[in-house]
């Protein structure tokens, strides 16, 4: 028992370091809304000035006070008109520009929140009259804190594991009736303390993290206030509140003297337990795209399901560690009613899934071409371990049922007017296997659940397949402009000064006849000027290229005026910079080429 107990303490501390590990090397959570179309269409050259730039996104937005920024060719703010809403559409963000725009390329770059809440910025660009260089460096710090990022994904996983834990531990205890349920109260309030201080730390970062900027303006009144009336806000109150009723409540059964009814206790805790689902599936994808309603339902069901399996497990496990190796003090009745529940359980998140997994994907071919879908098969890898692990366990259950009772020791009879007569000492029964191979199975579902709960939090991160697919079929405005391809391609020499970036521009960025602009910003964030740039791309799935494409130096920007590219596809672009005699750097980034 001992060694088992070590081996769980290890394996708790193992778990905790991976999951922290992979919170503090994620890249920045994948927005939800993708843009759909612009007017100006990115990289067209218009021969007068617009008077507006309109923004298109495959779900409602919600702005910012400053979401929409215009940038000059020399990289100077132009004056604009409040952002909103173009008339009615709620999906569609608009600027006003001034009445004359002098010639040259100009920057948008604009950040917004998709409807289910998550941040999502980018930037384009237009010509007036003609396309020019342009100094403007609209760099990914001013889009994303990375410690702003990392913080509020911290908090987003925690409050998961605690809900999971809080809610599972209560429908163990309320339904499978543990015989000594004092022992889960000690999880039972560390889960209710983390979910509460993490629901909090998401609100008060809430503003910081959608607008891109320092944790340290968390405690703005006026970061405080904006918060409080958005919708995700207002769901992360309510989540405040209830956990406080439930607080409440939990120590108004602790203390009173009058037995509430069983059967109005369960009905209170199914409705506060459905209440807190819905914080989640109200501001997650189920709040945007299709059938909404049903959506959302699915969603709370789903996470409700979860709760109940993992957080029971979890309960399961703990109660387990309490018994002895003897096979008849275990609470056979709580391990038989738990697996009833965890069926349901299974069946219910079975069924969620299956409708999620759909209404995300919205294609086969997502399943392998997006991030989402990668993610997905990854968890559906998981959840099959856990079934796996799971008809163990109810194996080992059943098999635990069916065990005889031990019979009743006989008692001695006293003699009259004498002690007892003495009782030769039974041998030690030796230790039977089934207890341990039972806690054995029920913590390896423990440990593939908690993987399964950080899929599904990546998942809840991630761009839907449909929405991707969406976006990229949409990619042709409807002016009829074909839309440029604008890539930017970091470098570093491992010199003093020796680091910049490198904006490529593919004009249309289709198949066929390409234009090629390249302009190198210098550490400064201002041109700079190379001895030598090369760029080349390289198809690896049908291993064409790598194919030249010949830039020349035009005095301040390096372009090629025609540049073929046979086939759509990802396609790999080499870009070499060299910055004096011996020093350069080749780096590479994916372009994706239409038809």
């Amino acid at each position: 028992m001992r060694d088992e107990h070590r081996w769980l303490r290890r394996l708790t501390v193992l778990g905790a370091g991976l999951l922290l590990l992979l919170l503090g090397t994620a890249a920045p959570a994948s927005a939800h809304a993708a843009l759909r179309e612009t007017d100006p269409a990115d990289g067209a050259v218009l021969k007068s000035a617009p008077r507006h730039v309109t923004l298109t996104f495959t779900e409602s937005v919600g702005l910012l006070t400053d979401s929409l920024r215009v940038y000059d060719p020399e990289n100077h703010r132009v004056r604009t008109g409040e952002p909103g809403h173009a008339s009615g559409r709620s999906d569609t963000a608009r600027v006003p520009l001034p009445s004359r725009l002098g010639t040259g390329t100009y920057t948008v770059a604009w950040r917004v929140v998709s409807a289910d809440s998550h941040p999502v910025s980018g930037a384009l660009t237009f010509s007036v009259g003609k396309r020019t260089a342009t100094t403007t460096s609209v760099l990914p710090d001013r889009t994303e804190n990375r410690a702003t990022t990392s913080l509020y994904n911290i908090a987003r996983y925690l409050a998961y594991l605690a809900v999971a834990l809080l809610l599972g531990t209560a429908a163990f205890v309320a339904y499978c009736r543990p015989p000594i349920p004092a022992h889960l109260r000690t999880p039972l309030l560390a889960a209710w303390v983390t979910l509460f201080a993490s629901t909090l730390a998401l609100f008060l970062l809430r503003a910081p993290y959608e607008e891109g900027t320092s944790p340290t303006r968390a405690l703005s009144l006026s970061a405080l206030t904006r918060t409080a009336t958005t919708r995700p806000g207002e769901l992360l109150l309510t989540r405040l509140a209830l956990l406080l009723l439930v607080g409440a409540c939990a120590l108004s059964l602790r203390r009173g003297r009058r037995r509430i009814p069983r059967r109005a206790a369960l009905t209170t805790a199914a409705l506060l337990s459905a209440a807190l689902s819905l914080t989640w599936a109200a501001s997650e994808h189920a709040s945007a795209g299709l059938q909404v309603p049903l959506a959302i339902a699915s969603a709370a069901l789903h996470l409700l399901a979860m709760a109940a399996w993992l957080g029971g497990l979890t309960a399961l496990l703990l109660t387990l560690r309490r018994t002895t190796p003897d096979p008849a003090a275990l609470p056979a009745q709580a391990v038989t009613r738990f697996s009833r529940l965890a069926f349901v359980s299974v069946t219910v998140l079975v069924a969620t899934g299956v409708y999620q997994s759909w209404r995300g994907l919205g294609s086969w071919q997502a399943l392998t071409d997006t991030t989402y879908g990668r993610i997905l098969l990854a968890k559906l890898a998981a959840v099959t371990l856990l079934l796996a692990a799971a008809s163990r366990s109810r194996r080992w259950t059943a098999r635990l049922a069916s065990l005889p009772p031990v019979p009743q020791r006989d008692r001695v009879p006293e003699p009259a007017g004498g002690p007892p007569l003495p009782s030769a000492p039974e041998p030690p029964a030796p230790p039977h296997p089934l207890p341990a191979r039972l806690r054995r199975s029920v913590l390896a579902e423990v440990a593939v659940g908690v993987l399964v709960l950080v899929l599904t939090t990546l998942l809840t991160s991630t761009l839907p397949g449909r929405a991707a697919a969406e976006a990229a079929q949409s990619a042709t405005p409807a002016t009829g402009i074909q839309t440029a391809t604008v890539t930017t391609v970091p470098f570093d020499v491992g010199t003093p000064g020796g680091h910049g970036k490198v904006q490529i521009t593919l004009d249309p960025g289709r198949v066929g006849t390409n234009s090629v602009q390249a302009v190198v910003y210098g550490p400064d964030g201002g041109l700079s000027s190379v001895p030598e740039l090369r760029i080349t791309l390289t198809l690896p799935a049908q291993r064409i290229g790598p194919l030249d494409t010949k830039v020349t130096d035009r005095g301040g920007y390096w372009a090629a005026d025609a540049f073929n590219l046979p086939i759509p596809g990802m396609w790999t672009m080499k870009v070499t910079v060299r910055v004096s005699e011996v020093d350069q750097v080749t780096v590479a980034n994916s372009v994706r080429v239409g038809r």
